[in-house]
Order: structure tokens, then sequence, then C-alpha cells
């Protein structure tokens, strides 16, 4: 069974050099493992979403700005995730705050093309449904 996601979680870009956290808010009033459950709409860029070091994506337009005026090699640049959809599917079986919780096997979409994912939940004990 997939692990209930929690704040601290450690998650990792497809396009990404470095892992990251999440960070929840604790608005739902529910904790997992003594630290805010997440939900699906945890997905904002810069609140829950932090940076992952440099991002490598051709499709975000600094790197490909970056790339261009390097003559064509490719250049990283720091990562600014842009995360408009939510988390995918989710944990339908248990809501929190109305919608489904967020599961370890979940992924958030990047708009530059990347793919988010759990790379650790935060906890270890409360597994969901």
């Amino acid at each position: 069974m997939p692990m209930h996601v929690c704040s601290g979680a450690m998650l990792q870009c497809s396009f990404g050099v470095a892992p990251s956290s999440l960070v929840v808010l604790p608005v739902n009033k529910t904790m997992t493992g003594n630290m805010p459950a997440a939900n699906i709409m945890d997905n904002k860029p810069m609140v829950n979403i932090l940076p992952f070091g440099m991002c490598s994506s051709l499709a975000n337009p600094t790197v490909a700005s970056a790339t261009a005026a390097a003559l064509g090699v490719l250049t990283p640049m720091p990562c600014v995730p842009s995360t408009p959809a939510p988390w995918a599917p989710g944990a339908p079986t248990v809501l929190l705050g109305n919608l489904p919780a967020l599961d370890d096997t979940s992924k958030l979409m990047c708009l530059w093309g990347g793919v988010i994912s759990v790379i650790y939940p935060g906890q270890v004990l409360e597994q969901i449904p």
C-alpha cells in the first residue's frame, strides 16, 4: 500500500539536479507522522513545491535562452517550478479538506516538462488504503 505524504517529504524532478522538500501548511488540520498531511492541491510553486536546484529542460524559457546564448550548449539555469495542475491521481479513499489525500505514488507535472515524484513520503508509519 502507498504511504501517506506529509510536510518534509522529499521530492525529485526529472529535469532538476537536486531533491527538494514538500512544504504543507496546516490548513486541513490533519496530521500524519506528527506532520501536516498533504492533499492533491498542495502543488503551489514556491509555497509547497520548492526549487530543485538547476533546471535542464529546454522547455524552460530561461534554460532555452541561456542555451541559445551558449551557441547550443545545454546551459542549466536556476529552477523555478511551474505546477498549475494538482498531483495525480492522489488517494480518493482518503479525503483531506474534501480532496484526495496525497500518496507517494502520485506524480506532479511541471509546465517545463518535468515529472515531480515523491522519493520519501516524510513518514513511514501511516499507509493509505
